[in-house]
């Protein structure tokens, strides 16, 4: 797994020798045709790694490093232990996998408008059996190219060879893990304690389910205020009680002029943006790359896309599930497993890795400003991180990690909105500075917009 963190740091800029440095324990391998584990080890190590450039810049102090690849294995699909209550499903209950006329296909219809959008094109149909016998009428590149133009998200399975043959997959393979560009300036810190080296930090989050969520949660790990904004009509409740953590979540229409007015003033006070809007979205709300730094001139600004920023699929909406399906990771682990549909990954590992690799990103881009002066943009993608992951091929068998236990959970009570919780212990330690949360998680809206003390 050593080699798997020093790949993902090197790929991200960083020195291969310290990476080298970090300790990685945990036995055991999430079973699938791919190394996940060795990508949540990776991942989270490579923030870690990030965080100590950071620390170094504005504490001179070396933190060391150790990763639990057990716990990172975990910690990429579920951190949360309800004590009493169910968490809200994941899914909508049309959306999923379906045989189509000549394959398979996906449809992701977790947002309303996206389920509107496939019924649109499907017929009104409201459970899985009528929704089936529909797609099965379709051919399967059809139907994604109608459901995607219809406004909605839709994915068919293809082959591996497929994708790398597809002008998006090109595209995406000739991308970098992390395509940054610095801006000079004046050198800028922030207030750190050793404990808490995050500390006076802003993060503006501007992300929905799962990557940026992901970044942001392990930016107010260690002490970043975190101000996420979401619409009014927006909700995630299948993950709001795992990425809500540590995070103020207010909502803005940004179609309003004074809503836009009130975020842009959030941008001049961030020292961090994080966002998954499409950029052609951000310049018809008046928040292109021009209008945000020109709020805040030395900002850190972190962006997220499906299936890249080149190609032919530059900005095409899109979540992990489907970005397996159209990679074709999908197909190759329903051939590595004998079975008779798509086998995704057994997380969603592309959202969990991309979130950390923006994470490290971020924390670069701040050392860096705090060292050198200047802000920094930086752009990954889903795509591109499954691109990293199938690059590295099958993973040797090997024994699975052992079962999460009542021993894995941290002793803090969490009152959460829809009760108490425990969390899993924190994939990563970081001497003299424990990954904790301040603020518990929350449904969505309910703080203002507004920084603390501002």
């Amino acid at each position: 797994m050593q080699a798997r963190l020093i790949q993902i740091w090197q790929a991200l800029g960083g020195d291969g020798s310290r990476a080298g440095a970090v300790g990685i324990g945990g036995a055991g391998r999430l079973a699938s045709l791919y190394d996940v584990t060795g990508l949540a080890a990776g991942s989270i190590g490579a923030a870690g790694l990030a965080l100590a450039e950071a620390m170094e810049a504005v504490l001179d102090q070396t933190p060391a490093l150790t990763v639990d690849a057990r716990l990172a294995s975990f910690w990429f699909s579920t951190a949360l232990a309800p004590q009493g209550w169910e968490p809200p499903p994941l899914w909508d209950a049309i959306a999923g996998d379906y045989r189509s006329a000549d394959g398979w296909i996906r449809l992701h219809t977790n947002a309303p408008h996206h389920r509107r959008a496939a019924q649109g094109v499907l017929g009104a149909h409201d459970t899985r059996a009528a929704m089936a016998a529909a797609v099965a009428r379709w051919a399967a590149t059809d139907l994604e190219q109608a459901v995607v133009s219809a406004g909605g998200c839709a994915a068919e399975m293809r082959a591996e060879a497929d994708w790398r043959a597809h002008p998006a997959g090109i595209a995406v393979a000739a991308e970098p893990l992390a395509a940054q560009e610095m801006f000079s300036g004046d050198c800028r810190g922030w207030s750190a304690r050793r404990d808490r080296p995050l500390a006076g930090l802003r993060v503006l989050d501007l992300t929905r389910v799962l990557a940026g969520p992901v970044a942001t949660r392990f930016l107010a790990g260690y002490g970043a205020e975190v101000q996420r904004i979401d619409p009014a009509s927006w909700n995630e409740p299948g993950v709001e009680p795992e990425m809500t953590l540590g995070k103020r979540c207010a909502r803005l229409d940004l179609r309003q002029p004074q809503d836009r007015d009130r975020l842009l003033a959030l941008l001049a006070g961030a020292d961090v943006l994080v966002h998954g809007y499409r950029s052609d979205a951000l310049e018809r709300l008046g928040l292109g790359a021009a209008a945000r730094r020109a709020a805040r001139p030395d900002l850190i600004d972190v962006s997220l896309d499906a299936y890249g920023f080149s190609g032919p699929w530059a900005g095409r909406r899109g979540f992990d599930s489907l970005v397996q399906m159209s990679c074709g990771i999908a197909e190759a682990g329903m051939r590595w497993a004998g079975a008779d549909k798509p086998v995704p990954l057994p997380c969603q590992a592309l959202d969990h890795a991309t979130g950390y690799l923006m994470a490290a990103a971020a924390l670069r881009g701040l050392a860096r400003r705090a060292r050198q002066g200047g802000g920094t943009t930086a752009r990954l993608s889903l795509a591109r991180t499954a691109a990293l992951l199938t690059g590295w091929g099958a993973q040797a068998a090997g024994d699975a990690p052992a079962p999460k236990s009542a021993a894995d959970l941290a002793p803090a009570i969490e009152a959460t909105h829809w009760g108490p919780a425990r969390r899993l212990m924190p994939p990563l330690a970081v001497s003299g500075a424990p990954m904790r949360w301040d603020i518990p998680a929350r449904a969505l809206g309910w703080a203002d917009a507004a920084w603390v003390g501002a």
